[in-house]
């Protein structure tokens, strides 16, 4: 059903006054903590002095002055954060309090509100299976609920789902090392795996790549309720599942299991920190899990 301006308007409200008390109270210190920048930047040139790396020497202003000068780095502390998140049709799936898409809405706001807690630069880029959306980085609240404005309302062109062209447009797109999140229920990984896995493996060795999967528990297993018919959201195609019988709902069970250990190993292998958040969990302890382990 189409949401008329004003109950987007609302929702975009209702969103900030949470999600903003949220990053004011809890989450601005640990996120400073957790993703202080970890690149170098040029402050100074200074004398020589014992000790010093002979690499840092500063050629030019040594043989200007005719005597040795390094030059002097410090650390980054002004971030860009850069938000992957997934518009694919899967993530219009809930049976608990919200849809998926809901709680990443939720999740992105509150990773942006705590950047700018940090006068960080927050970006986005809307994915399904192409890059449907870029909003380049800036800083401001007005920023971040242009940000969250797109999330309530934007309506993808395409329903799949290929992760790994989001995060090759993020190598192309940020030439300078960011913090990215990637916000998705990694649903379609496997098909995506190769493409990926060649993406991430870019992405991590540049930027600092954190995964944040959201599912809902009945993706996980499957209540016995009888014959039910169920649509792929993605291909459209719909299947009549018997969850009456037991073999039926262990296989779909271990089939989410397999699935679930793939994606660990590929972001595992690619030295990407990550968590899974159901869409009836708290959202706030699993993050705050996140921050406390980085």
């Amino acid at each position: 059903m189409q949401q008329s301006e004003q109950d987007i308007l609302r929702r975009i409200r209702k969103i900030e006054i949470k999600t903003k008390g949220l990053s004011n109270e809890i989450f601005a210190g640990k996120y400073h903590t957790a993703f202080r920048g970890r690149g170098m930047s040029f402050s100074e040139v200074r004398d020589y002095r014992i000790g010093d790396d002979v690499r840092d020497i500063d050629w030019n202003v040594t043989a200007r002055s005719s005597k040795p000068h390094i030059k002097v780095y410090e650390e980054e502390r002004e971030l860009t954060m850069m938000l992957l998140i997934d518009v694919s049709g899967s993530n219009m799936f809930g049976t608990s309090e919200r849809f998926k898409r809901n709680m990443v809405t939720e999740i992105a706001a509150v990773l942006a509100f705590s950047a700018t807690q940090n006068n960080d630069k927050v970006g986005c880029i809307f994915f399904s299976d192409k890059v449907e959306k870029f909003i380049p980085p800036k800083k401001g609240r007005s920023h971040i609920l242009t940000i969250i404005r797109e999330l309530v309302r934007f309506e993808p062109t395409s329903p799949k789902t290929a992760i790994s062209e989001a995060v090759r447009y993020l190598t192309n797109v940020n030439k300078k090392h960011c913090t990215a999140f990637i916000l998705s229920d990694f649903l379609n990984a496997d098909s995506d795996s190769a493409a990926l896995e060649d993406a991430l493996k870019i992405a991590s060795g540049k930027h600092d790549v954190v995964g944040i999967q959201i599912f809902d528990q009945r993706e996980a297993e499957l209540p016995s309720v009888g014959m039910v018919e169920m649509k792929d959201a993605e291909s459209g195609k719909l299947y009549w599942v018997d969850t009456s019988s037991r073999r039926v709902r262990e296989h779909y069970a271990q089939a989410w299991a397999r699935q679930q250990q793939a994606i660990e190993e590929l972001l595992m292998r690619n030295r990407i920190d990550a968590i899974r958040i159901s869409t009836d969990a708290d959202y706030v302890k699993e993050l705050i899990k996140l921050f406390k382990k980085r």
